[in-house]
């Protein structure tokens, strides 16, 4: 990677960014297409002053992470039909000053989905009610699956449930729950909750796909439950992949190298 003055700038914020393998996909794939840009991690706890710093130096684009996918909307000029649906932008574009968001999270949700179970009339619990769920709830309807949304917050369930038109329930409650996929979209799993599941193991007999969007160098708690009761699993580096794919399309109006980027992305895992 040749760094010069001419080099445009890329990042993902979040809080904690430190785990994310975001750089290491995107860095491969500027690099497979000849483009002269980096791509780096930027811990914040303020997506205002993320903004800030984008307009300033002159960011060309971002990935938006948790905790900011939802906060992050009311600085930015310009949100596309979809991202407001959804309720969370997780990508930035810097076109000469005007910042646009959108949502490409949704996308890898499916993609990683479907590349193991058609998802038409197909019944879906989701864990969780923040806006990786949000995007994750949209593309699930959009393939026409059945959706179920449980949270620790059932009044939060709740809203988003009547937003979506879906069934809810709390954490607490999901002993008749029966669906042929489960979806973990919480943070449990990750950080200082590494190694913890967000279920009771035996609830996860229930269920026949289980993917987590939380993925690290190993399998989450959840993953590994559910390989013992011989469920097909969906790790997040899947949707990652895919979500990750169509931000690069979104920022540089080229096709991604998705090999190159699956390659790295794999290298960076082990790492």
């Amino acid at each position: 990677m040749h760094i010069d003055a001419a080099t445009k700038l890329y990042g993902i914020i979040g809080k904690p960014v430190g785990h994310s393998l975001s750089p290491a996909m995107h860095n491969a794939a500027f690099q497979h297409k000849g483009i002269n840009a980096v791509y780096l991690a930027f811990e914040t706890g303020s997506p205002e002053k993320a903004v800030e710093a984008v307009r300033t130096i002159g960011i060309k684009g971002l990935s938006v992470t948790v905790p900011h996918k939802e906060s992050i909307m009311p600085f930015l000029d310009e949100i596309d039909k979809t991202a407001k649906r959804i309720g969370a932008v997780n990508t930035v574009r810097n076109s000469n000053g005007v910042l646009s968001g959108t949502n490409t999270d949704w996308i890898g949700a499916v993609k990683a989905l479907k590349a193991v179970i058609d998802l038409e009339n197909t019944e879906v619990t989701v864990l969780g009610a923040g806006g990786s769920a949000r995007a994750v709830i949209f593309g699930l309807l959009k393939e026409k699956a059945k959706v179920h949304i449980a949270n620790r917050t059932k009044e939060k369930a709740g809203r988003l449930a009547e937003e979506f038109g879906c069934s809810f329930s709390g954490l607490d409650d999901l002993s008749g729950i029966n669906g042929a996929i489960l979806v973990n979209t919480t943070s449990v799993g990750m950080g200082e909750l590494r190694g913890i599941s967000p279920v009771p193991k035996q609830l996860l007999k229930q269920f026949s796909v289980v993917m987590d969007i939380v993925y690290g160098k190993e399998k989450t708690r959840l993953l590994q439950d559910a390989e013992e009761f011989g469920c097909i699993i969906v790790e997040g580096i899947e949707m990652l992949l895919h979500q990750a794919a169509a931000q690069f399309e979104f920022w540089t109006g080229k096709k991604a190298p998705f090999d190159a980027m699956r390659k790295a992305l794999i290298q960076a895992q082990v790492k």
